[in-house]
């Protein structure tokens, strides 16, 4: 039997006041009050026209953004309920209880302000909004204000300052760690993990299928600040618990639930978004193969996508190939890859002798240099290979086994067009990459890579083949980027030079499939995947906005790599390298007060003789530890002799 003890930490831990110095029944009231109503308030209509994207004006159906508003405050409220120990809800909150529930709060109250905006700057003033959108402010603007007078979850502890409304803000925002989990049978942990994954496919099609830009910015506010109230409750961590137990059937999982994802859409534009969402991801992955795990910074990897994806265009049959040949697709395939490969050693072999700075000025030329090659072979400034800026259109559609891709097909009573195909025919290719991206990591290839990544220097002092091993991982992450390029010559059906420069509005490019393995989490499977897929659906998402998209995105990478410099990914080794762990570098003198066989001086005062075990003497001039021939801290090294 399990007994809880109280002690002063839970005490503690219990009264910590809140962002607000408000008593905690009071706060949870007012946050109860203020979730229930602004839940309520979506039952309302906001405004009176309808010329607002979403129809608000209906009442007794929430529409549009009404439904993020409603979802917030329902989470906001369940959490909440969770955290009073409410029987049936207590699983909500293995860790923190206050903190999910503040950042809940906040972003309800986010998603519902920005409505409200919306609505004023789309229809040209406050009178455009109906009592519904008036009192979801107010409510959620209650609510948050509560809920920053609910008590922190974690005790502040002498090092942690909590005197300014900041500090207390930073500090409420953290929450203890989850405790160990009842154990289940295999079969109830498999099917949480099901669940896990539907609740993700759910997500991300509700996000990819949003309308129109207004809903998806509402969409990024709610789920921006949901994602963090979700870890701090300390649900993530158990599901990744759950998911490292059963590796093999989560990855099962995940790509049946990516398989499913055409079957839940009407519009074949967002399968299409969907597909080049794959090959974006899949070649950052290849990416994160030389940055993540080799710690290569390549800064003109989406020459390699274009490597494979001007061969697989030269061979395939286009009319406007200057080879005129058609390859099967197998054929395609590995000819694309193998031309990379060739590249990708033939680049790396005299290069990556270079490190750091240098390494990266090099590839970047490289991707340059490809690029500009591609617009010089047409003809006129050089050879008629490649038709210059004008590229190689009109590239046939795949035929495998009969199967044509560019053809619309009936599966199970559903209808599945061009789009459709290639999504599956990526998903397909992305398995085999994530394949080989997790065995090259496990392998001893991948630990060599690792070390050299860590500190290349004590790599070689250990019999590590340093330019061997790099040279591997550049050559490999060449091969998957143009295996992915095969793929993407066909299913975008034309290709020019101008789709593969260092920087562009919208993705592939180098600086976006650098930006995706950072900000995703380098050197995980997962990270880049997730990565990709923002920074593809985001551009695509916020086109209303125009020349200031690259800016907000810029914003918003910079405020990133501020709270989360690890990725949203992040390997346990990340977490500890940018977080504080309470652990010090450097054992203090207590820590060094006792060694094994040595003999230890005593502590000595400034000015003093340290005298040890071992006649140690040393002047000193600091506290230290004479040890036989060592140097004391501060002072002069001592002649020592040993005594029996």
């Amino acid at each position: 039997m399990t007994t809880t003890q109280t002690t002063p930490e839970t005490t503690a831990q219990a009264t910590a006041p809140g962002v607000l110095t408000l008593p905690a029944g009071a706060a949870r009231i007012g946050t109860a009050a203020g979730a229930a109503l602004t839940l309520a308030s979506t039952f309302l209509a906001w405004t009176w026209t309808s010329a607002f994207p979403g129809n608000l004006t209906v009442t007794g159906y929430p529409g549009g953004l009404q439904v993020l508003t409603l979802t917030g405050s329902l989470l906001t409220l369940l959490f909440l309920l969770s955290g009073h120990g409410i029987r049936g809800l207590r699983w909500l909150t293995p860790g923190g209880t206050n903190s999910p529930v503040l950042l809940l709060a906040l972003g309800t109250l986010a998603t519902t302000w920005y409505a409200v905006a919306a609505i004023t700057t789309t229809l040209g003033g406050l009178v455009n909004l109906e009592p519904g959108a008036w009192i979801a402010a107010l409510a959620s603007l209650l609510t948050a204000t509560a809920a920053l007078g609910l008590p922190a979850d974690t005790p502040a502890g002498p090092g942690q300052p909590t005197a300014t409304p900041l500090q207390r803000l930073r500090h409420a925002m953290k929450a203890p760690a989850p405790g160990r989990a009842k154990d289940l049978p295999s079969w109830a942990e498999i099917l949480l993990i099901a669940a896990a994954f539907a609740v993700l496919l759910y997500v991300f099609t509700y996000g990819i299928a949003t309308e129109y830009g207004e809903l998806f910015v509402g969409f990024l506010l709610l789920t921006g600040l949901a994602v963090p109230a979700l870890s701090k409750a300390g649900l993530i961590r158990r599901i990744s618990r759950l998911t490292a137990r059963h590796r093999n059937i989560s990855i099962a999982s995940a790509f049946v639930a990516a398989a499913a994802f055409p079957f839940l859409q009407s519009d074949n534009q967002f399968t299409s978004i969907a597909a080049n969402i794959l090959i974006f991801a899949t070649v950052a992955l290849g990416l994160n193969v030389v940055v993540g795990l080799a710690g290569l910074l390549d800064l003109g990897y989406v020459a390699f996508l274009g490597v494979g994806a001007y061969t697989a265009a030269l061979v395939s049959g286009s009319p406007f190939s200057s080879i005129g040949v058609q390859f099967p697709f197998w054929a395609a395939v590995l000819t694309g890859a193998l031309v990379s490969l060739v590249f990708g050693v033939l680049i790396g072999a005299p290069t990556l002798r270079l490190r750091g700075d240098y390494l990266a000025i090099v590839t970047l030329g490289f991707g340059e240099i490809f690029r500009i090659g591609m617009q010089n072979l047409d003809g006129i400034s050089g050879p008629a290979i490649t038709n210059g800026s004008t590229g190689i259109p009109q590239i046939p559609d795949l035929e495998i086994l009969g199967f044509n891709f560019g053809e619309s097909h009936s599966f199970l009573g559903f209808d599945f067009t061009r789009s459709a195909n290639y999504f599956w025919l990526m998903l397909f290719f992305t398995v085999i990459v994530v394949s080989v991206f997790r065995r090259s990591d496990s392998s001893r290839i991948g630990r060599a890579w690792v070390a050299i990544r860590e500190d290349e220097t004590a790599a070689r002092a250990m019999g590590i083949n340093a330019f061997r091993f790099k040279l591997i991982a550049f050559a490999l992450g060449a091969t998957l980027a143009g295996l992915a390029g095969t793929v993407q010559a066909h299913a975008v059906s034309s290709i020019d030079p101008e789709q593969y420069k260092f920087v562009e509005a919208v993705p592939p490019n180098s600086a976006f499939l650098l930006a995706a393995v950072i900000l995703g989490g380098m050197g995980t499977v997962g990270g880049p995947l997730i990565g990709a897929a923002l920074l593809f659906l985001i551009p695509a998402k916020l086109q209303f906005i125009g020349e200031y998209q690259l800016l907000f995105f810029g914003l918003a990478l910079v405020l990133l790599m501020r709270f989360r410099p690890e990725g949203l990914v992040a390997d346990r080794r990340k977490q500890l390298e940018f977080h504080e762990t309470g652990q010090l570098d450097v054992p203090d003198a207590t820590a060094l007060a006792d060694t094994n066989g040595n003999g230890n001086g005593s502590t000595g005062t400034p000015g003093d003789t340290g005298t040890g075990t071992d006649s140690g003497t040393g002047t000193g001039t600091g506290t230290g530890n004479s040890n036989g021939n060592d140097t004391p801290p501060g002072g002069t090294a001592g002649l020592g002799k040993t005594e029996a």
